[in-house]
């Protein structure tokens, strides 16, 4: 598949990599001149372009951004492109990094704010992994190891085309309703970085309540800056479970 990933964070580098590592053809963008990038993109096979270019002749875009970073892309960035192109928003929103955005906060949900930005609909999806994790874990079809990714969106075509890269990384897709019920995938949720099956994200994505996402997701912030940088994958897959799954056992 052509895919344009915009943004080239630790996430962003992420999902390139193993985007490439599926053989599908990347172009990456960040807001740095194409230059910067050249050398990431030839060790891996990418292609630097700039943002304009990104998003042309793909079929998939992946927005890999800080969500305050959105506003700031090119306006009508996405108003020429292919018909049949899917964005697919994978950001994640947190108030101590992205400053207050007062229509999130009011209650927007996150990815109808993003689309909102973009003037283009996105499928949500790609934000409910740890970035290391989703780099190592990816693992064949029918594998009992294999653990899932969320998809949330209101185009069936479009989120058969993201759950088809989801299977191609090494992960299982799970449908989890329209764009609507995205927030079940934002930071707080219990299936947020929880490293989680088919299985358990079905269990578990249902079990909490909207308005209470917030507060849990400003916990998220307390583990990130308690972590020490010789904490293991594990140990923090494991604080997170605990702070979000064991209340609602």
């Amino acid at each position: 598949m052509k895919i344009g990933v915009i943004g080239t964070g630790n996430i962003g580098k992420v999902i390139i990599q193993i985007l490439r590592k599926a053989n599908h053809d990347v172009k990456i963008a960040n807001e740095k001149d194409p230059k910067f990038l050249k050398e990431f993109a030839n060790e891996i096979g990418a292609e630097a372009v700039t943002v304009e270019n990104v998003v042309k002749d793909v079929d998939v875009v992946f927005l890999v951004l800080q969500t305050k970073n959105i506003p700031e892309l090119p306006k009508g960035l996405f108003e020429k492109v292919k018909k049949g192109t899917v964005v697919v928003d994978v950001s994640n929103y947190y108030p101590y990094r992205d400053g207050k955005i007062e229509e999130i906060e009011n209650g927007m949900i996150e990815s109808d704010w993003v689309s909102k930005q973009i003037s283009f609909p996105v499928v949500k999806s790609f934000n409910t992994m740890l970035s290391h994790s989703l780099f190592l874990n990816g693992r064949p079809i029918e594998s009992k190891e294999r653990l899932a990714l969320a998809i949330s969106g209101d185009d069936i075509k479009a989120k058969e085309k993201v759950a088809d890269i989801i299977n191609s990384v090494g992960y299982d897709p799970v449908d989890i309703g329209n764009i609507s019920e995205s927030w079940w995938q934002q930071g707080g949720s219990p299936i947020y970085c929880t490293d989680l099956t088919k299985e358990e994200l079905l269990h578990w994505y249902p079990k909490t309540k909207r308005e209470v996402l917030p507060d849990r997701r400003d916990k998220i912030t307390e583990l990130y800056f308690k972590w020490s940088e010789d904490v293991t994958l594990a140990e923090q897959i494991k604080d997170l479970r605990t702070v979000f799954q064991s209340d609602l056992e």
